[in-house]
């Protein structure tokens, strides 16, 4: 299991990266424990904030190959979502983290999902976690 973030260290991270997010970001998706909630799709929001160094994300030519893209993050959503069903929102954090965190440029990430649906009397449950990359072994 992965420690929890060191506070000192997001801290760090908010003064050499850029923050990119996106902000409920709808999907229709199989997701839930629930005997009601199987078999059917419910809306999901999921909220995404990558931490990007800034050496991978300032643009010289103003180019989008020079930056992580947005679109990578709305596929990588697709496509986990169109795998099919998933139990347990911290399941589906857990696997879109990995999944995000394997681009090269991004440092950390903070994802959340929440199911707006599911209870008449809140506005929404969720899960939210939070991810930073282990730094890089020095070169001997």
């Amino acid at each position: 299991m992965t420690p929890p973030p060191n506070p000192a260290r997001l801290d760090d991270l908010a003064l050499s990266c850029r923050k990119l997010f996106l902000r409920r970001l709808e999907v229709m998706a199989h997701i839930g424990a629930h005997d009601f909630e199987k078999g059917v799709q419910q809306r999901l929001w999921i909220d995404v904030e990558l931490y990007v160094p800034y050496a991978h994300s300032t643009p010289t030519q103003d180019r989008l190959h020079e930056v992580v893209d947005y679109d990578y993050v709305r596929a990588v959503v697709a496509e986990r979502i169109a795998q099919g069903h998933v139990e347990l929102q911290e399941t589906l954090c857990d696997d879109l983290a990995e999944r995000l965190l394997a681009h090269p440029g991004v440092r950390a990430l903070r994802l959340s999902t929440c199911k707006p649906d599911v209870y008449p009397d809140t506005q929404a449950v969720g899960v939210e976690i939070v991810r930073i990359k282990p730094e890089p072994e020095p070169a001997p």
